[in-house]
């Protein structure tokens, strides 16, 4: 491995000095030939909006738009390793790609199912504990308290962390012999736990530590949704005798719910493409604590199946833009509507006594 010397140091930076110097030039020619083309040739009237947002358009379809059509492309080829400069392209490869995924195992072992309900469960575990921890730590900080300030910063550091550095910590916290976990629980008289070998704790200790990770970012969102609530409702409902769960039911929860819907979309979206956690925490690399993104990694990248592993991206892709699209037209709904009528229910609660 190469010592950071000052040589290396000054390559690299004159590497990336380079890279950007070629990114501004070709931003400047770019806005030059809309400049005339726009504003000089076809004398546009909406020509300066174009200009500003023509660099961000290119960036968007070299960086995203480009990767897509590219992979699609790949996933209609027998692309391997040992076909890796002339694949073949053509429906019938990739309809047999496309049965590979369900019929074959994507990995040594495990199939697709499987690996999809994992998924599944992981997702849904990991959005539950998500929502309904980040929901009691930002009902807790929303009231008045010595040190607010300070508890809400030390909840956004797990979340603040790269990810990988707290991923790797947390490996290091279930190690069998020195982890802080098996050294508190030898300490109590009780049998370490094979946090690595066994899958069923394997999968326990992928679960543990992402919920350390994610917990905050929703008590972020959620807290910042009940600040900006009226004190009105909840003035209102004291009067006619609502009781605090009442009043969490029919003013809290429908009064944050825009803002904990597309929250909750972010959340499944992240878990279920998450990589980090799983393929970290997995240190022995078991197949039975794979997730369908880590079984998409391994599958490209330990077995070298670039055109199987091409289509299985397209289906799990496929499949979250279905859930996502499945649980938006579930929680449809008119915000503004449903939390009036939610409102208006508890300021009749006592009447209805």
């Amino acid at each position: 491995m190469k010592s950071l010397t000052p040589d290396v140091m000054v390559t690299s930076l004159g590497q990336v000095g380079g890279i950007l110097a070629v990114i501004v030039v070709a931003v400047v020619v770019l806005e030059l030939i809309l400049y005339f083309l726009l504003k000089k040739i076809l004398h546009y009237r909406y020509a300066l909006p174009f200009m500003l947002i023509a660099p961000g358009l290119v960036g968007l379809i070299l960086l995203n738009v480009y990767p897509i059509a590219y992979e699609l492309y790949i996933a209609f080829s027998n692309m391997n390793l040992l076909r890796f400069r002339n694949p073949s392209h053509s429906l019938a490869i990739g309809w047999e790609n496309l049965k590979s995924v369900f019929t074959a195992p994507v990995l040594k072992q495990q199939y697709f199912f499987p690996v999809f309900l994992r998924t599944m469960l992981w997702t849904g575990i990991q959005v539950f504990f998500h929502v309904s921890l980040g929901l009691f730590l930002a009902i807790l900080l929303n009231r008045p308290m010595k040190l607010r300030g300070l508890y809400r910063t030390l909840l956004v550091v797990p979340w603040a962390l790269p990810q990988v550095v707290a991923s790797l910590a947390w490996r290091g916290e279930f190690n069998f012999e020195y982890g802080f976990l098996n050294v508190m629980l030898t300490r109590i008289g009780l049998q370490a736990i094979q946090w690595k070998s066994n899958p069923f704790w394997n999968f326990t200790a992928m679960n543990i530590t992402n919920i350390w990770l994610g917990v905050p970012f929703m008590a972020v969102i959620l807290l910042g949704g009940l600040q900006s609530l009226s004190k009105s409702y909840y003035e209102a409902a004291e009067m006619d005798g609502a009781r605090p769960w009442k009043q969490f039911s029919s003013i809290t929860l429908p009064l944050i719910k825009p803002i904990m819907t597309p929250a909750i979309v972010l959340g499944v979206i992240w878990t279920f493409n998450n990589f980090n956690v799983p393929f970290f925490i997995n240190e022995n690399n078991l197949e039975t604590s794979d997730i369908l993104v880590t079984a998409l990694f391994r599958a490209a990248f330990d077995f070298n199946r670039y055109g199987f592993s091409a289509m299985f991206a397209m289906v799990i892709f496929l499949i979250l833009f279905g859930i996502t699209i499945v649980y938006m037209k579930a929680v449809s709904f008119s915000p503004s509507a449903l939390a009036g009528s939610k409102a208006r229910e508890t300021l009749t609660v006592g009447e209805e006594k």
